[in-house]
Formats: C-alpha cells, structure tokens, sequence
C-alpha cells in the first residue's frame, strides 16, 4: 500500500480497525504520515497486536477500545480518542455487525428476532450517528471529513439479512443528512462494498465466493485495500464531494441487474 497523499500533521479515528476494510484503511492512513487511533472492542487481542504491530513498524498508532454499540461507550472513545489525538481530521465510521453467522433469506421472517434487530441497530446505524455526533466539534475545527461504511445491501442486494440491508440504508441516509448538518465545515460520505474477502462473521461457502467473482464485472472480489484507497480519497481529496456513496463492488450490482 502506497502513500498517495501527504497527512503529515493529520489524525484519524477508524473504528472497527482491528481487522478487514478498518485495518486496510488504518494502514493506508498511517503509511500517508496520519496519527491513527483504532477502535476495537474491549478484550480483543486482534487490536492490541495490531497497535503494537504498527508502532513497531514506525508509524503514529494509539489504541482506542470501546464498544460504537453502546449508547455510553461509544462516544466515551470518540471524547477520550480525540484528546490523545490532540485533534480530530478524520472519522472513520467503519465498525459494523452482520447480527448473524449464516445468511437470513428474506422469506425467513421467524429467524429475524428482537435480538438480532436491536444489536444490527445499535452498531451498524446508531453506532455511526453517535460517534459522529461526538467527533463534530473536532471534526468542525478541523474541517475535516468523515467516511462510513454502508453496503451494496443498503442498495438493492439482500445481504446477509433483510435487517442489515435497513441498517447500510439507514446509513445512506443519515450521510446525506450529517453531510447536510455539518456543512460546510465538514465533508460527510460513505461507501457501499460489495463482496469483499475479510474477516466477516456471516460464512460464506467457497462456491458462494467464486460466484459473486464471477458476477461482477470485473470477475474479483474486492480486497480490503481496495476500498481502503477510495475512503482514504474520500477523506484526503474530494474536496468538492459531500453527502454522497460511492459504490465499491468490481460491477457487482450491474451485472446482478
């Protein structure tokens, strides 16, 4: 992963960086001279030996646990995350939850409980607007920028539920209205992968990988760094871009059309 861009100076927050797109952008981010802190969730060892990872790499990396999912935690990491940083440049909202290790089909209405509703919400939507809503004030003194993740689920894919395509649509709505909120100090946007080879909770058979490469335009899926390097544009350039998603998934959803 080459620099593109000169950060020096700058710092971000990723969330969800202890592995997949998170880390892939934490990296790419670091690598252009920007101060990163990575979110993960309390307990994981995966965040822990990434920081050190890094650190030891020589690049500018503090940890920042906490939980985006909890109403209290998750802007008690923004808060405590941006006075280490010193400043807040960028924000990351990348951490997210399928709520289920297998594909829920649409016509499986009984698998859909409270539970898996309430913990989808919780992360993948109120997480972002929380954290958001926290950083704003650095975010603004900064002029900065901020990029989510959604999903081509939030488009017209059906994901691994009905219930976490409503939380990636969710998220392209509330870019819109927080690019909206937080103009024109702050540019507000998000991306929606498609399928992407990372660390995922939902299981995915290798006949079912081979055939999403073989929808797509461009027959591959898309690696972590790929959608890594548009955020980190998003982030870095596109100055005149706000309240937009940009569709990252190699031509999956045309070919599907």
């Amino acid at each position: 992963m080459s620099a593109k861009y000169d950060l020096a100076g700058k710092t971000a927050l990723v969330t969800g960086a202890a592995s997949g797109i998170g880390l892939a952008t934490a990296e790419m981010l670091a690598r252009s001279g920007c101060k990163v802190a990575i979110n993960h969730l309390q307990g994981d060892n995966r965040g822990g030996e990434v920081v050190e990872r890094l650190k030891a790499e020589g690049f500018d990396i503090i940890s920042a646990p906490g939980n985006v999912g909890d109403a209290e935690d998750g802007p008690r990491m923004v808060e405590k995350a941006v006075d280490d940083l010193g400043r807040l440049d960028y924000l990351v909202n990348n951490a997210g939850t399928p709520g289920t290790s297998s594909i829920i089909r649409p016509a499986e209405l009984d698998r859909l409980t409270e539970e898996l509703w309430a913990t989808v919400l919780q992360v993948n939507l109120l997480g972002v607007f929380r954290c958001t809503k926290a950083a704003a004030p650095a975010l603004r003194a900064a002029r900065g920028a901020v990029v989510s993740v959604a999903s081509i689920a939030g488009l017209d894919s059906p994901g691994s539920s009905m219930a976490y395509g409503a939380t990636k649509a969710g998220v392209i709505s509330l870019t819109k209205n927080l690019a909206r909120s937080l103009a024109p100090e702050v540019r507000v946007n998000a991306i929606a992968p498609g399928a992407v080879d990372s660390t995922w909770m939902v299981e995915w058979t290798e006949e079912r990988r081979k055939a999403s490469a073989e929808k797509a335009l461009l027959k591959r899926r898309c690696q972590p760094e790929d959608l890594a390097e548009v955020m980190v544009f998003l982030l870095a350039g596109a100055a005149m871009v706000t309240g937009q998603t940009v569709v990252v998934d190699g031509g999956l959803t045309l070919e599907a059309r």
